[in-house]
């Protein structure tokens, strides 16, 4: 009788562990079940998706806005990539460097990146190429006056 009790009870605790790690599990939730933001975006309509202002993580990397909800443990808020969020990640990334200083301000013209030498370019393609393999691509980073409604317009 106590066998038959124990065989139920590991028999119930993997099923229950089975449904919370298949069925419940959040982290196994699709991009395509959440609705998705694709655009145009701008250093300032960028900024607001770095997991605090909007659930959602997004940052650029050489004028790309990639989704990195899914690395949000790395991007997101208490990440050690969080200054990335909502921002054009490029020149930190080159540098290998999280400091504040690496971000161009949001009303200032998006960083050119003219100044980078040899081995800070070749960084900055490495994870140019991680992020294009393992993150989906959301959108184009464009100046702040280029944009308008989301729509892309020409300088004057």
């Amino acid at each position: 009788m106590i066998t038959t009790v124990l065989i139920l009870l590991i028999i119930l605790y993997l099923a229950r562990s089975f449904y919370k790690d298949h069925v419940e599990n959040p982290i196994d939730a699709t991009p395509e079940e959440s609705t998705v933001v694709e655009g145009n975006f701008t250093p300032k309509t960028l900024a607001k998706y770095n997991g605090k202002d909007d659930p959602k993580v997004f940052l650029a990397v050489k004028r790309v806005v990639y989704d990195v909800t899914m690395g949000k443990s790395f991007y997101g808020p208490g990440g050690p990539y969080e200054n990335f969020a909502g921002r054009d990640a490029s020149r930190g990334l080159a540098k290998n460097s999280f400091d504040l200083e690496m971000l161009t301000p949001l009303d200032q013209p998006i960083d050119k990146l003219g100044d980078l030498n040899k081995e800070e370019l070749e960084s900055l393609a490495n994870w140019e190429d991680l992020f294009e393999n393992k993150y989906k691509v959301v959108g184009k980073l464009y100046e702040n006056d280029e944009v308008v409604n989301g729509d892309v317009v020409k300088k004057e």
